[in-house]
């Protein structure tokens, strides 16, 4: 058991040390082609982890994770992050197979999955996720943010008006 909660770099070396231990994770693994499948793996009082299996079309939107920390790591495939930009277009950046990343509470992205090849990925966050904040742009340009449970599933917010 943890028994504090881990800053970004701990988060990374403990996704890290999963993906290099597939038996731990590989059960949770669903893929029907049709649908984002994410299985939690572990949760205490300072940590929770998923498993996140990715179809094609696979989208988060755009979201934070409140007063969350968290790292990434893809296991297989290939996963597309779009980091939000303040007065520019998104950064995106590809994340393959092997590859890990991490994030600050304050960090607004979306995930997706853009190919035929199925993806997986392991996501750790610190403290474990509670909220999350889900945002879409309002019909007047504005940027909204809605709150939810961490136990919804992420999906781009239409626009609204």
């Amino acid at each position: 058991m943890i028994d504090r909660d881990l800053d970004r770099s701990e988060l990374r070396d403990l996704v890290a040390g999963l993906a290099a231990e597939p038996q731990r994770w590989r059960s949770l693994v669903r893929h029907d082609g049709a649908a984002r499948h994410f299985e939690q793996l572990w949760r205490d009082d300072h940590v929770d982890v998923w498993v996140i299996s990715w179809a094609n079309g696979g989208d988060t939107g755009f979201h934070d994770h409140d007063v969350s920390r968290g790292a990434v790591a893809v296991v297989q495939g290939e996963v597309v992050e779009e980091r939000l930009v303040l007065g520019g277009s998104p950064q995106t950046v590809r994340h393959r197979a092997g590859q890990t990343f991490d994030f600050d509470a304050a960090h607004v992205h979306r995930m997706r999955h853009d190919s035929d090849e199925p993806a997986v990925s392991i996501h750790a966050y610190s403290p474990p996720l509670w909220r999350m904040g889900s945002y879409g742009v309002g019909g007047d340009g504005t940027l909204r943010r809605q709150s939810i449970s961490y136990a919804e599933e992420l999906r781009p917010v239409e626009a609204t008006s």
